[in-house]
């Protein structure tokens, strides 16, 4: 027969469970979460958090604040990444925008379509998709490829016309067309 107190431990995870379930229920919105979560989270609406800077004071202080971005995400409501994929996939909670010139790295590359990041981290995976699509790259063929061969494959990003934008910002000419 159990005694009172070795009821107690049992009662209690009982409780702090059902107070995580009641605070994991409640909606999730991105003004709501602190600097270091922000990123890589999505609120119930569905709609990606984005960390952003502003200004305030005298002094021009800065200050971080999570912000609700108009990019859906259609299948991760209410969900905030992972330490373990934040890790694994290389990716950095105090980024402030997110672009595709990351995939340029052959190392964040590398992590990003490690297994560990691929078949584990969804959100993450799911945003570099975009990105990826959005120059003209299949991001599992770009996973393929680096696996092979990193080097070609930043330079099939390259070739896509990934960098062209970052290049004429910089001010760097292409060459000119060889004669045929």
């Amino acid at each position: 027969m159990a005694t009172l107190t070795s009821m107690l431990p049992l009662a209690a995870l009982f409780l702090s469970s059902l107070f995580l379930h009641a605070a994991l229920a409640s909606e999730l919105m991105c003004e709501d979460l602190t600097a270091d979560l922000c990123a890589f989270a999505i609120a119930s609406s569905g709609k990606r958090c984005l960390l952003e800077t502003y200004m305030y004071g005298e002094e021009d202080t800065v200050e971080f604040q999570c912000r609700t971005s108009e990019v859906v995400v259609e299948r991760l409501a209410g969900y905030i990444e992972s330490e373990e994929c934040v890790k694994a996939c290389g990716v950095d909670r105090n980024s402030f925008g997110i672009s595709s010139d990351a995939l340029l790295e052959p190392l964040f590359t590398a992590k990003l379509c490690s297994t560990e990041c691929h078949s584990g981290c969804p959100n993450i995976v799911d945003l570099y998709f975009n990105l990826a699509a959005g120059e003209g790259v299949f991001l599992p063929d770009l996973c393929k490829v680096q696996r092979t061969n990193p080097h070609r494959a930043t330079m099939e990003l390259l070739s896509s016309g990934a960098a062209l934008s970052e290049s004429e910002t910089l001010g760097v000419s292409s060459p000119a067309p060889a004669p045929v």
